[in-house]
C-alpha cells in the first residue's frame, strides 16, 4: 500500500467502531441479536486495517513513514482556522495497534462475559464508541482533534463505568470519574488557550515549531497544563481518587479502559508534547515528581486491597507512574515509557480478563480472602494470569522485564541526586509490586479454599471459563511473554520511534548487568515477604481490624478521597453555601422586605377608603384647612 492510499484511508480505522456504535444505539432493541457480533466484528476490522498499514510503514524509509490527510476544513473563524485531520506516525502506529489489537481481543471475551446481560448491545455499542474516541484521539493531527477524541473518550469511559446504573455504587463511580477527569480537562482546555495566543494555532507542527521561539514562562505553564490534563485521564496523583471505584463496571471495561488503553491518553500526550516539555525544564520536573509518587502511591495502596479488581487498579496507577516518570526524563525516557505502556497493555488486560474469569466462576465475589485453591479448578485462567504476574513483577524473559528495568536504568541514569531519588522510588516500587502482585496470586489460587459453602447464599461452584473468554486470555498472555522482547531487544522500539521522540542518549549509573542483578533481588526479596506472609501463616476470611497505621490507610487509599474533599470539595461547599445564604437573606430578601413594605402600606392606606360620607367630609375639610393655611402663610411672607 502507497503512502498516499495510506493517507487516504486513514478515516477508517476510527470510522469502523464508530458506524458500530451508531449502528447499535440507533438500532435500538432490533440489533440486540448479532449487536455483540457486529460490535466485535467491526473491532477487528479497524484492527486487520490498521495491521495493513503498519506492514506497509515498515516497508518506507524511516523518514517517508509518516502519513497525513486533511478531511475537512474544521473552524475557519477569523485568526482560528483548524483543519480536521488525522496523522499516522511511527508513535501513533504502536497505540492504534494496541487499542484495536487488544480491544478486539477483548471484545470476543465480552462475548462469554455478557452473555446473559439484558443489554450487552448497548454495552458493544459503548465499546465501539470508546475505541472510534481513543482512536481519534490518538490520530489526530491537532490538539483539538485530540481534545475532541479526550472528550469522547471521557464519556465512553462514563457510560461503561455506570453500565449497570442500578447499582448505585456504579452510578456513584461513574459521576466520580467523570467529575474528577473534567479537573483534568480543564489543564487541556487552558492549553489550547495558550497554544493559540502564543502561536496562533493548534497543530503539532505549528506548536513544535513555534515552541523554540516562546518564552519559557509560557511553556512552563502550558507543560503543568498538559500535565494536569495527564494526570486526569492517567489517574495520576492528585487525580488519581476515581480509579478505584471505576472497578464498578464489567471487568472487560476494567481491562479495556483503565488498564490497556485510556489510562496510557496521559502518557501518549506527554511523549507527543515531548518538544514543549523538553523546553520547559520545570514543567518536566514536574512530571518526574507526579510519576515517582504516583508509583508509589499505587503501590502502597495495592498492597492492602482484598477487592481482586481494585487491587489490580491500584497496581494500574502505580504501573503508569512508572511511564509518566520515563516520560519525564525527556528523550532519554520516551521510548522506555512507550515500551512499558505497549507490555502493560498485554500483561495487565491479560490479569483483568482473568480476574473476570475468577469472577465468573466464583458467582462474582472480588474478595480474595473468598478464593483460594482455584488453580486446579481453573487451570487456563491460572496459567494466564500467572503469566501475567510474572510479567509485571519483571521475572525475565517476561514483558516487564524489558520494560520496567529500562525506566529504573534511566531513572538512575539521569544523574545526581535527581537520579539517585528517582531511581531509588523506581526500584522500591519494584520491590513493593512484587509484594502485592504475589498476595494476590497466593490469595486467589493456592492454599485452602475458603469460599462459603452456601449457608449465607448460593454457593459458588468454582470452573473454568468457556473457550470465548479463555482464548482472547491466552493470546494476551503470549503477547505478555513475547511483546518486551520483541520491542526491546536490539534498541527496536527505540529505533522505531526515534524520528518522532527523537535520538535516545543512554546513560548509565553502574552497569546494566549489575543494575539488572539488583532489581532480581529487590523482586525476589517483595515474592519472599509475600510468601511468608500468606503462604505460611492461616489467613482469615475477615480482613483484622487491628492493623498498623500504614495498613490502615492503605485501605483508605492513603487518604486520597479525604484530601480531596477537605481541599477542593469542603471550600466549595462553603463557597456555595455563602452564595446560596447571599441569596437568600440579601437579594431574595431586599425582594421580599420591598414587596412586604408595600404590602403593609397598601393595607394601612386601604384603611382611609372606609366607605362613610362623614370621614370623607371631614377628610375634605381637613385638606381645605392645611391650603388655606398654606395660602395664607405664602402670602404673609
Amino acid at each position: 500500500m502507497s503512502a498516499e492510499l495510506t493517507a487516504s484511508l486513514l478515516w477508517l480505522i476510527p470510522a469502523l467502531p464508530l458506524v458500530g456504535a451508531a449502528i447499535l444505539l440507533l438500532g435500538g432493541h432490533a440489533t440486540d441479536r448479532w449487536g455483540h457480533l457486529l460490535g466485535t466484528g467491526l473491532a477487528v476490522a479497524s484492527f486487520a486495517v490498521g495491521l495493513i498499514m503498519f506492514t506497509s510503514m515498515v516497508s518506507r524509509s524511516a523518514d517517508d513513514r509518516a502519513v497525513s490527510d486533511t478531511l475537512f476544513s474544521w473552524i475557519p473563524v477569523g485568526e482560528l482556522q483548524v483543519d480536521f485531520g488525522f496523522r499516522l506516525d511511527q508513535l501513533s502506529m504502536c497505540f492504534v495497534l494496541l487499542i484495536t489489537g487488544v480491544g478486539s481481543l477483548i471484545h470476543v471475551y465480552s462475548i462469554g462475559y455478557m452473555a446473559d446481560d439484558p443489554d450487552r448491545r448497548r454495552f458493544f455499542a459503548y465499546l465501539n464508541l470508546f475505541l472510534a474516541a481513543m482512536l481519534v484521539l490518538v490520530l489526530a493531527d491537532n490538539y483539538l482533534g485530540l481534545y475532541l477524541g479526550w472528550e469522547g473518550v471521557g464519556l465512553a469511559s462514563y457510560l461503561l463505568i455506570g453500565f449497570w446504573q442500578h447499582k448505585p455504587s456504579a452510578a456513584t463511580a461513574a459521576k466520580k470519574a467523570f467529575v474528577v477527569n473534567r479537573v483534568g480537562d480543564i489543564g487541556l482546555a487552558v492549553a489550547l488557550m495558550i497554544m493559540f495566543a502564543t502561536f496562533g494555532a493548534v497543530s503539532f507542527t505549528a506548536v513544535f515549531d513555534g515552541a523554540s521561539q516562546a518564552g519559557e514562562t509560557t511553556l512552563t505553564a502550558l507543560g503543568f497544563m498538559l500535565l494536569l490534563a495527564a494526570c486526569g485521564k492517567s489517574a495520576q496523583v492528585p487525580l488519581q481518587s476515581w480509579l478505584g471505584d471505576a472497578m464498578e463496571g464489567p471487568t472487560p471495561v476494567s481491562a479495556l479502559i483503565h488498564a490497556a488503553t485510556m489510562v496510557t491518553a496521559g502518557v501518549y500526550l506527554i511523549v507527543r508534547s515531548g518538544p514543549i516539555f523538553d523546553l520547559a525544564p520545570a514543567a518536566q520536573v514536574g512530571v518526574v515528581v507526579v510519576g515517582a509518587v504516583t508509583l508509589l502511591f499505587g503501590a502502597i495502596i495495592g498492597c492492602a486491597k482484598d477487592d481482586i479488581k481494585k487491587a489490580l487498579a491500584a497496581s494500574t496507577m502505580s504501573q503508569i507512574g512508572y511511564m509518566v516518570l520515563a516520560a519525564g526524563l525527556g528523550p532519554a525516557g520516551y521510548a522506555f515509557a512507550i515500551l512499558h505502556l505497549l507490555t502493560h497493555g498485554f500483561f495487565k488486560a491479560g490479569l483483568f480478563l482473568g480476574a473476570g474469569s475468577v469472577m465468573h466462576g466464583m458467582n462474582d465475589e472480588t474478595d480474595m480472602r473468598r478464593y483460594g485453591g482455584l488453580r486446579t479448578l481453573m487451570p487456563i485462567t491460572f496459567v494466564t494470569f500467572g503469566v501475567g504476574y510474572l510479567a509485571i513483577i519483571g521475572v525475565p524473559p517476561f514483558a516487564g522485564f524489558y520494560s520496567k528495568d529500562h525506566i529504573i536504568e534511566a531513572a538512575f541514569g539521569s544523574g545526581g541526586a535527581k537520579g539517585l531519588i528517582l531511581g531509588g522510588a523506581a526500584l522500591l516500587g519494584a520491590g513493593i509490586t512484587a509484594f502485592y502482585m504475589t498476595r494476590v496470586m497466593l490469595l486467589t489460587f493456592f492454599g485452602e479454599k475458603r469460599w462459603h459453602d452456601g449457608t449465607s447464599g448460593p454457593a459458588p461452584h468454582p470452573h473454568e471459563s468457556p473457550g470465548v473468554m479463555t482464548g482472547p486470555m491466552v493470546l494476551i498472555a503470549v503477547g505478555s511473554v513475547a511483546s518486551g522482547g520483541l520491542l526491546a531487544i536490539g534498541g527496536s522500539l527505540e529505533t522505531w520511534l526515534e524520528p518522532v521522540v527523537g535520538e535516545h542518549t543512554a546513560h548509565h549509573l553502574i552497569p546494566v548487568w549489575a543494575m539488572t542483578a539488583i532489581i532480581l533481588v529487590v523482586v525476589a526479596i517483595g515474592v519472599g515477604v509475600a510468601y511468608r506472609q500468606y503462604a505460611t501463616r492461616p489467613l482469615p476470611v475477615v480482613a483484622p481490624e487491628d492493623v498498623s497505621v500504614l495498613t490502615a490507610a492503605a485501605r483508605r487509599d492513603l487518604y486520597g478521597d479525604a484530601v480531596n474533599e477537605e481541599l477542593l470539595m469542603r471550600p466549595g461547599q462553603r463557597v456555595t453555601a455563602g452564595l446560596v445564604a447571599v441569596e437568600t437573606d440579601g437579594v431574595d430578601g431586599l425582594t421580599s422586605g420591598i414587596g412586604e413594605a408595600v404590602t403593609r402600606t397598601s393595607r394601612r392606606i386601604r384603611g382611609w377608603q372606609n366607605g362613610y360620607v362623614r370621614s370623607y367630609a371631614l377628610s375634605m375639610f381637613a385638606g381645605t384647612t392645611v391650603i388655606v393655611a398654606l395660602v395664607m402663610a405664602v402670602n404673609a411672607l
